[in-house]
């Protein structure tokens, strides 16, 4: 009982008022979305561009991105001063992609699809805007894993099944790492945290 004044004075000064993850109150079918990856599967992924937070394969397709962006590297990477997005050509391939981004009742930002090979790491780092309070927030959807996959946030694991729909804090420290034998690909969305998304944080 010694540690309770100590643990309310810690919650009073964070300047955070939602958890470093939050499982959403929104359900997707795994197998369906698998079916709009399968489509999918022979685009042309970039290489993430950040090379120096990771080792192996960390790959990006872009679904939805800053307005009038025409090259893959342009699209796979939206300059933090960008405030017009538009959907891209794939995601007409992909009508439940479309559906399950039609379900989030807030302004979408970058909507992309992020792949991490087997033995590939992606280092301890963070993003520094990516926090619903500061008004971004980022949303992870596991749509093929495995359970050697581990996601850090703040150290410790994030255990995402797929279909899952996860809001992250990724301005605090994670990484992940594959460990397994196939693919980890997400389906990775930046939106505005408005009233209905910061309602559906505090309901979770």
């Amino acid at each position: 009982m010694d540690d309770v004044p100590i643990m309310q004075e810690t919650l009073q000064q964070s300047p955070f008022t939602f958890a470093d993850r939050v499982r959403l109150p929104i359900e997707l079918d795994a197998a369906r979305l698998q079916a709009d990856l399968t489509e999918l599967a022979g685009s042309i992924w970039v290489d993430h561009y950040v090379r120096q937070n990771y080792e192996g394969d960390w790959e990006v397709l872009p679904l939805r991105f800053t307005a009038g962006a025409t090259h893959p590297v342009m699209q796979a990477y939206s300059s933090p001063s960008a405030t017009v997005f538009e959907d891209g050509p794939l995601l007409d391939r992909a009508p439940y992609f479309r559906e399950a981004l039609a379900r989030f009742e807030c302004p979408l930002q970058a909507v992309r699809l992020m792949r991490l090979t087997p033995g590939s790491i992606i280092k301890e780092h963070h993003d520094h805007d990516l926090a619903a309070e500061w008004g971004t927030a980022r949303v992870h959807i596991p749509i093929v894993t495995n359970s050697d996959v581990e996601f850090m946030v703040n150290r410790t694991p994030v255990a995402m099944a797929p279909g899952s729909v996860w809001y992250l804090r990724l301005s605090d420290p994670h990484s992940v790492a594959n460990r397994g034998t196939t693919d980890r690909v997400h389906l990775v969305i930046d939106c505005t945290a408005n009233d209905w998304f910061t309602g559906m944080l505090r309901a979770a």
